[in-house]
């Protein structure tokens, strides 16, 4: 898979908060992917090709601080 140097994950369990993060990404030409939970992102995060991943300090399914 050929690397995009504009993909990113959004890691949150907010939608208000995901939403305006994934707006302001994309107006600013990013891909933006949203998961909702920790495992969500988990599996996301493993199998995508990611050159950032925002995370929300405590998420539902993997809590971890």
């Amino acid at each position: 898979m050929a690397r995009s140097a504009r993909h990113v994950l959004v890691i949150e369990d907010d939608a208000e908060t995901a939403e305006q993060l994934a707006d302001a990404l994309q107006t600013n030409g990013y891909r933006v992917d949203l998961a909702v939970d920790g495992e969500d992102g988990l599996r996301r995060g493993l199998v995508g090709d990611y050159v950032v991943m925002t995370v929300d300090r405590m998420l539902p399914n993997l809590d971890v601080y």
